[in-house]
């Protein structure tokens, strides 16, 4: 079972879940589940993530804060632009949704 789709679907009425048994309310009663409405809550909770990953994909690609100083400084002394293609680069390979 989706845990995370079923109490996103059926906040306030889903308080817990058995694979085996169902899902309950706060009464212990067994909650019907509809697929649709937690293949929706799916769908958004992706939709949701995918939003933004790209942050996390960005943040795992840029060099360390230390090395872009590095390649600034050695930038301004030889009159390069390796930090700005670096940053160009890695916003390209992870564009915003």
């Amino acid at each position: 079972m989706d845990h995370e789709a079923i109490y996103s679907a059926y906040k306030g009425t889903v308080v817990s879940i058995d694979d085996s048994a169902g899902a309950f309310d706060k009464d212990g009663n067994k909650v019907t589940l509809d697929d649709a409405k937690v293949a929706a809550a799916r769908k958004a909770i992706d939709d949701a993530a995918l939003a933004i990953k790209y942050k996390s994909d960005r943040a795992a690609a840029f060099a360390s804060v230390g090395d872009q100083l590095d390649m600034q400084y050695w930038d301004a002394v030889n009159g390069t632009s390796t930090w700005k293609d670096h940053v160009a680069k890695v916003k390209a390979d992870n564009p915003k949704p």
